[in-house]
């Protein structure tokens, strides 16, 4: 505990707050290069497998980022658009790839939300 006198000479520091986007460096999208796709399980009460794609962004950070919808086309060393967004049941995965942007394809036959997945209008 310090003295007033210490506090009126030095004051007290505030804690740094950490930045959880430090790896997209303010931008909304960034690119990168996958190295590999593996899959992961969730946390606690969920157990399906999520796809997640570790990916060196172009400012040479490595993150992790999810896949969203139903089955992908992404191998390694494709290109790939990340998004912000954290997977709340995946510890560590804070970035959303795109689809349909770059070498991740859009889900087929897709009606609804489709915006969000990169899928054409049905004819």
């Amino acid at each position: 505990m310090p003295t007033l006198n210490q506090l009126i000479r030095h004051g007290r520091e505030e804690k740094r707050r950490t930045d959880r986007t430090r790896a997209s460096d303010q931008c909304p999208q960034k690119q990168g290069v996958r190295p590999r796709v593996p899959t992961r399980t969730p946390k606690k009460p969920n157990s399906a497998p999520r796809k997640i794609a570790k990916v060196r962004l172009s400012n040479r950070h490595d993150i992790f980022a999810h896949i969203p919808g139903e089955g992908h086309n992404s191998q390694e060393h494709s290109i790939v658009l990340i998004r912000g967004g954290r997977v709340k049941d995946s510890p560590g995965v804070k970035s959303h790839c795109i689809r349909g942007v770059k070498d991740l394809l859009g889900i087929l036959d897709r009606r609804k939300g489709r915006s969000k997945y990169g899928a054409e209008k049905p004819k």
